[in-house]
C-alpha cells in the first residue's frame, strides 16, 4: 500500500510502537492486541499497511540491513573490505549481546523466509565486492549461493548466547575463522583482520552502532523513542 498523508502517521505511530515493544518485551511476546492498542491503529490499517507482525519486522530489517556496512565503515575507518567484514560482522554478533530481545530479533529475522531472502541479497551485493578477487569470474548471484550458507553460521552464532564456555572473544574468532576461510582469505590475512578486531572496543563499538541505530529510525520514520538503556551483556 502506498503511504498517502493519512497512512504514513499511522504507520510511524506502528513502527514506534513496535520497536519499542519488541525492545522491552520480545518479538514473540508482543501481541497485535498489544501493538493496535498502545498505537491506536485500526486492525484495517495494520492490515493495509504490514498485513502482519512479520510485515513490520521486515519493514525494520529492510531499513537496518541497508545501511549496516556504511554504519561499520563509520565505526573503524577507512580500511581494506576484509577488515570492514570482519569489524561489520563482529558487530553485528555484539549487538546480540546486549540485550536478550535484540538478540531474539535478530534470529527471527533470519528464521523468517522472506526476511532472511532479503538480507541474503542485500549481503551478496557486498560479499561480492568484498570476496570477489579471491574468487575470480563469480558472480553476485554466487555470492548470493554461498550466503544462504554462511547466513546459517551466522544464525548459529548469535543464537548461542556467551558464557564461560564461549566468550565473546572466542565466539568472534571462531566466527571469523570460518567465514573468511570459507571466503578463501589467506590465512595469514584472516589473523590480519581478527587481530584488528581484537583491538577494537567492540561492545562499545557495538552500542554506539545500536544508538546511532535507534537514532536513524527515528528520524527515518519520523518518531520519537523514551531513552532506553539497554546495556551490555555478561560476557
Amino acid at each position: 500500500m502506498a503511504n498517502t498523508e493519512v497512512s504514513l502517521p499511522t504507520k510511524n505511530r506502528i513502527l514506534q510502537t513496535c520497536v519499542r515493544l519488541f525492545l522491552e518485551k520480545g518479538y514473540k511476546k508482543t501481541t497485535m492486541s498489544e501493538i493496535l492498542h498502545q498505537s491506536g491503529a485500526s486492525n484495517s490499517s495494520f492490515q493495509n499497511l504490514f498485513q502482519t507482525k512479520d510485515g513490520v519486522l521486515m519493514e525494520l530489517v529492510g531499513f537496518m540491513f541497508s545501511g549496516q556496512f556504511d554504519m561499520a565503515r563509520a565505526s573503524v575507518g577507512n580500511l581494506p573490505p576484509v577488515y570492514v567484514y570482519a569489524a561489520e560482522t563482529a558487530i553485528q554478533l555484539t549487538l546480540t549481546e546486549l540485550n536478550e530481545n535484540l538478540r531474539e530479533i535478530y534470529i527471527v529475522a533470519y528464521s523468517q523466509p522472506k526476511i532472511l531472502e532479503f538480507i541474503i541479497r542485500q549481503t551478496a551485493k557486498e560479499l561480492h565486492q568484498i570476496f570477489g578477487s579471491y574468487f575470480p569470474g563469480l558472480t553476485e548471484e554466487d555470492f548470493y549461493r554461498l550466503d544462504i550458507g554462511s547466513s546459517g553460521l551466522m544464525r548459529s552464532y548469535m543464537a548461542r548466547a556467551c558464557d564461560e564456555a564461549l566468550t565473546l572473544e572466542q565466539k568472534l574468532h571462531c566466527f571469523l575463522l570460518l567465514s573468511l576461510g570459507g571466503y578463501h582469505v589467506p590465512r595469514e590475512e584472516a589473523e590480519q583482520a581478527i587481530a584488528f578486531v581484537d583491538s577494537l572496543d567492540i561492545r562499545q563499538i557495538a552500542q554506539q552502532v545500536l544508538n546511532e541505530l535507534l537514532r536513524s529510525l527515528q528520524l527515518h520514520f519520523a518518531f520519537t523513542l523514551p531513552r532506553n538503556d539497554l546495556g551490555s551483556g555478561s560476557c
